[in-house]
């Protein structure tokens, strides 16, 4: 009675030990599948730096001058390219984006049609503007013709947590190129969906200045690119080497207790 005992305390000691069990198999994944993600994520660097460096290039070009009518279908392959615009601001069409924040100071950005000399308007991100000075409209001010040095960029890409435009009320939270376009007359005012950013290239206290007046401050010629991938490697490689140390580790003790079993 007491080797049958034995004999199956045996067996089950055996079973729960056996080098098949879910944890060893998860373990055993583990490794392999986060040094997969890691050397994934390597190529990622690679070819985000690469495109980076495409961009920056594009950036120390000297300026296009845009045509009448823009190939909406070819402005991917321009973004990021200096241009320069001509021509008056249609105040009756200004947009608020926001809110944004600059420098500690809450504000907005000012999306205006620019209405060119030849006829037809494109949109502009003339910049940032702080909420205190908003009610001045000192931004509305400008009749005269303008030059705007500015660059080429797609709309934004809307998150989950981005609320829904209401051009009705006044309302922007991201910009939305067609419904811009749409909202400053569209095809019949000869709106084309195209979205430049104003360049700001003066020194800090001219940015200061321009803020403290409620002038519409422009962004640097940056490239404003997100590269996170170098963190990424570095997560799933020592991942990787951690789940293969669990794994070493746990296989060693379940051959030792197998080790110490009657035969």
């Amino acid at each position: 009675m007491e080797s049958t005992s034995s004999t199956g305390q045996s067996q089950y000691k055996s079973k729960k030990d056996s080098l098949l069990s879910p944890t060893m198999i998860l373990l055993g994944i583990m490794p392999i599948f986060t040094f997969a993600l890691g050397t994934w994520q390597v190529e990622r660097l690679k070819w985000k730096v690469k495109l980076i460096d495409e961009l920056q290039e594009k950036l120390q070009r000297d300026p296009l001058s845009l045509p009448r009518r823009i190939n909406l279908s070819a402005l991917a392959d321009f973004t990021y390219r200096k241009v320069i615009i001509r021509g008056k601001w249609d105040h009756a069409h200004a947009m608020l984006l926001g809110p944004r924040v600059y420098d500690g100071t809450n504000g907005y950005h000012l999306i205006e049609p620019l209405v060119r000399t030849d006829g037809t308007t494109v949109i502009v991100d003339r910049g940032f503007i702080s909420q205190d000075l908003v009610d001045r409209k000192a931004y509305l001010q400008d009749s005269s013709e303008v030059e705007v040095l500015g660059m080429l960029r797609t709309g934004h890409v809307r998150n989950r947590f981005t609320p829904d435009n209401h051009p009705e009320q006044g309302k922007w939270y991201w910009a939305d190129i067609e419904t811009m376009a749409q909202y400053a007359g569209g095809e019949q005012a000869s709106v084309q969906s195209v979205f430049i950013e104003e360049i700001f290239e003066g020194h800090a206290g001219d940015a200061a200045w321009r803020v403290s007046h409620g002038i519409p401050l422009g962004r640097p010629p940056s490239i404003d690119v997100r590269n996170s991938h170098a963190s990424y490697i570095v997560t799933w490689y020592s991942l990787s080497v951690f789940t293969t140390t669990m794994f070493v580790r746990l296989l060693l003790k379940q051959r030792r207790a197998r080790a110490r079993l009657p035969r």
